[in-house]
């Protein structure tokens, strides 16, 4: 049951990670309900990594812990609170940098925040 909830909880996560990655070599601006939150964060330099998307870093986090939740014995429960510890750590200091240092808010990136905490969350219980 947890790791079905997993799955559908990073699936979510997926799909808000690919909608900004596309937006992001759209070269466009995502749909935001706070005005101008999300171009803000999007067009500022934390939205790159070394040259690389945040999205797409997103993504590819999202698609390594689905791959995980594949197998379910105690090595592969491990990666994957591993991988979502990880996300919600990052997700954590982005989070920081939008409030802190951008002063604004990007509601997708607060709904991945909030995937990869429960993530972190599920892992954490399938360890148990």
């Amino acid at each position: 049951m947890t790791r079905r909830l997993a799955v559908a909880v990073a699936l979510v996560g997926l799909a808000i990670a690919a909608y900004l990655t596309v937006v992001h070599y759209a070269g466009g601006t995502p749909v935001c309900a706070i005005a101008h939150g999300c171009a803000t964060v999007q067009k500022s330099s934390y939205a790159e990594l070394a040259g690389v998307p945040v999205a797409l870093l997103g993504l590819l986090g999202y698609v390594a812990i689905l791959a995980s939740l594949a197998g379910d014995g105690e090595r592969a429960r491990t990666i994957t609170a591993g991988l979502c510890f990880a996300g919600f750590g990052f997700s954590a200091w982005l989070t920081w940098v939008e409030v802190g240092e951008l002063h604004a808010i990007c509601v997708w990136c607060v709904g991945s925040a909030l995937c990869m905490t429960a993530l972190a969350g599920l892992s954490a219980a399938r360890l148990a």
